[in-house]
């Protein structure tokens, strides 16, 4: 908003020339979600306490996370609040790519958000039917990819998917439309589950997400800048997107009220984000690594979610296929504790991995 209303003043006053710089605005952005979150999660917490809004524990969960029973939760909504003010008051809002995103983060925070108020009203770690979600999850998310391949976002649709490590002009799948959009869908309701599942520990999945949230930072700006006569995407040998650093803003802002929620969620946590906070986030992660054209290199970038995801199917399968458990608990972070690993230990290792995967997936912007 204000880059669309104060930049064309800066004919009269030079200091708004800033404006028209992505790489400002994102540091505005980020700064502008930290802020709102550091400042209004107290009052939020006590608010919370106040309606008795408090997280449910799993009975067959590790015992030590029964003491966390009643512990604030859903705070996954200032986390929103933070994200949609950031980008409105510096991202260009006329690039509907932007609304878009935030359509697919609101949509899957609202199912989010029904789901933890059914939890807590019924007093159950049981929400929203799982089919149901579902079906919330793949509607908005193929009203997303629908409006991209249709051209309606002002970002350039492409079927090419490009492989990790190998240069977009010497190999890529090309995808048929119809095969693209289910491939899509995939992405991003399964990189929306796999957060979900991932956020059962203090701090374990933000800590990801704020990585992630920077790797694509890294990507959209590289993906859409053009610096003067230097195509830095065609210098990367990587898929150039026509308007993609603005998706930068919209990453600066998840990492800015990432950070402001970790200073409330890490160990030991004051509140809890929610299915509001992870699906959306989640989901955000998911349409991101659509937009900016890292399809494939999503499944690197987010191998800490990954091995989440998979842990909970290879768990199911295997027990209704054999009647065993490959895991003492699932998701995985649940097998470690199980194993006597104290929380934050597995947290900050899920944290490092969750780093050495984000300079790897970096890495191959060169590795060509």
């Amino acid at each position: 908003m204000l880059f669309r209303y104060l930049y064309p003043l800066h004919t009269d006053f030079s200091a708004l020339n800033v404006l028209r710089y992505p790489s400002f605005r994102m540091i505005m952005a980020a700064l502008t979600a930290l802020l709102v979150t550091l400042f209004l999660y107290p009052a939020l917490i006590r608010r919370l306490q106040l309606f008795k809004f408090g997280q449910v524990i799993r009975r067959d969960g590790p015992e030590a996370h029964l003491k966390k029973e009643g512990t604030p939760t859903m705070g996954g909504v200032l986390i929103l609040i933070a994200v949609t003010v950031a980008c409105v008051l510096w991202a260009d809002v006329s690039f509907r790519a932007m609304w878009v995103l935030l359509l697919v983060t609101l949509g899957y925070g609202a199912v989010g958000f029904y789901d933890d108020y059914k939890k807590i009203k019924l007093k159950s770690s049981d929400g929203l039917a799982g089919r149901w979600k579902l079906f919330w999850q793949f509607l908005f998310g193929g009203i997303a990819i629908g409006l991209y391949v249709q051209g309606y976002t002002d970002l350039p649709y492409s079927g090419e998917v490009s492989i990790p490590f190998v240069a977009v002009d010497a190999f890529a799948f090309h995808f048929p439309v119809w095969l693209y959009v289910i491939f899509a869908l995939i992405v991003v309701v399964g990189t929306s589950n796999a957060v979900n599942l991932t956020d059962g520990l203090d701090g374990l999945a933000i800590g990801p997400v704020i990585v992630s949230a920077f790797v694509f930072l890294v990507l959209a700006y590289a993906a859409g800048t053009t610096l003067a006569d230097f195509n830095i995407a065609s210098y990367l040998r990587i898929t150039h997107v026509e308007g993609a650093s603005e998706l930068a803003v919209f990453c600066a802002a998840v990492i800015g009220a990432g950070i402001g929620f970790l200073w409330y969620n890490a160990y030991p946590a004051l509140i809890f984000m929610g299915d509001v906070g992870s699906l959306s986030l989640g989901g955000a992660l998911g349409l991101l690594a659509i937009f900016t054209k890292n399809e494939t290199l999503s499944a690197v970038l987010h191998g800490v979610f990954l091995a989440e995801i998979l842990s909970v199917m290879i768990q199911v399968a295997s027990f209704k296929m054999f009647g065993r458990r490959v895991f003492r608990m699932a998701p995985i972070h649940h097998h470690y504790e199980k194993l006597g690993w104290p929380e934050p230990k597995v947290i900050v290792r899920f944290w490092i991995v969750s780093v050495m995967l984000a300079l790897l997936a970096l890495a191959s912007l060169k590795l060509r």
